[in-house]
């Protein structure tokens, strides 16, 4: 097992050094110059073509892109000095994902500051997920085939069916607009630790969203697996053996029925952890993926690179934690 964790660690690295490339390689080829949209800034649109050479040269977009390449990854292991105009010269210490042409902060740092917000986003609807979505799975497999199951699967297909954006901007004008309801009145993010209480009512309305409308999904995955669960051959015996119903369903099916929903579910916690763009710009809460959202439109390489690379190794973590966990829930599987 820890030679498996260690080989799929190495393969990240190899991952996430091809799609910092990658995105690098995007911008730099890419159909506008970052240089131009940081004169522009500086100079509240009276950029000379001298001072955008001065920005060009500075930002390294005159040399080879392989030389200005090497040069970030350099940051990231020591560290590294950044300037941006004739005199500006800013230190970035390693880790150096580089400087905001935006904000002129340090990428790393702004990063840190919506980590929290993002986390809280993405626990407290992956918690609904499950929380929902298991038990209403495994009662309707229990009662396959009667009115009350299919009614059920209905209205999770209409409800999954109509687009998350659009599900998500629904609720907040009815529950906050329409009909005011005090509870949901400001969303957001506040830190935990400065207000516990405004914490939760501020992010209560964005995993409500979150949560009912992924439980639809993981209502029919949890659903399905048991239905095949409780066909299989040991559940038959354990059923003639005179065990209860209870106990076939909940110690003999549940755990063998849950192992591709926690497949499933490892890969989309990933995605959430990643970054949740709409549920962020649509509660008005200041997480990572409403900033990459924001640097994308804004031509803010460093932003994207840093938000990319996070994306990508929470993704690969969050594969190599559900293989570990697929073996432990599953005793067929051994991962040597």
């Amino acid at each position: 097992m820890f030679a498996y964790v260690v080989k799929r660690l190495l393969s990240g690295v190899v991952v996430l050094f091809l799609i910092s490339m990658s995105v690098f390689l995007l911008f730099w080829y890419g159909p506008s110059e970052p240089a131009q949209t940081i004169c522009d800034n500086d100079t509240s649109n009276r950029c000379t073509p001298a001072r955008l050479e001065v920005f060009r040269e500075n930002l390294g977009f005159n040399n080879a892109w392989y030389e200005e390449y090497g040069t970030f990854m350099k940051g990231v292991v020591a560290g590294r000095e950044i300037q941006f105009g004739s005199t500006t010269k800013f230190q970035c210490d390693a880790p150096c994902l580089g400087y905001s042409y935006r904000t002129k902060a340090p990428v790393f740092e702004e990063m840190k500051t919506r980590m929290p917000a993002t986390f809280s986003v993405a626990i407290g609807g992956a918690f609904l997920y499950l929380a929902l979505g298991i038990p209403i799975g495994v009662a309707a497999a229990r009662r396959r085939g009667t009115l009350a199951d299919k009614a059920l699967v209905s209205s999770f297909l209409v409800i999954s069916s109509i687009p998350y954006y659009l599900f998500a901007l629904l609720t907040w004008l009815f529950l906050t607009i329409s009909w005011e309801i005090p509870l949901f009145a400001e969303t957001g993010y506040f830190p935990i630790t400065e207000n516990p209480a405004k914490w939760f009512s501020g992010m209560l309305l964005a995993w409500l969203a979150l949560g009912a409308f992924g439980c639809t999904q993981y209502t029919r995955y949890a659903r399905g697996s048991m239905v095949e669960v409780l066909n299989e051959d040991y559940i038959r015996t354990a059923k003639s053996k005179g065990l209860t119903s209870n106990s076939v369903v909940y110690r003999h099916g549940l755990r063998a029925a849950l192992v591709p929903v926690i497949t499933i579910f490892g890969i989309e916690f990933g995605t959430l952890l990643a970054g949740t763009i709409f549920t962020e710009r649509i509660f008005d809460i200041d997480g990572i993926g409403l900033w990459a959202l924001q640097a994308v439109s804004q031509r803010d390489l460093p932003v994207v690179s840093a938000t990319a690379l996070f994306g990508a190794a929470v993704l690969i973590i969050s594969n190599i934690v559900v293989d570990v966990v697929y073996s432990i829930l599953d005793p067929r599987v051994r991962l040597s």
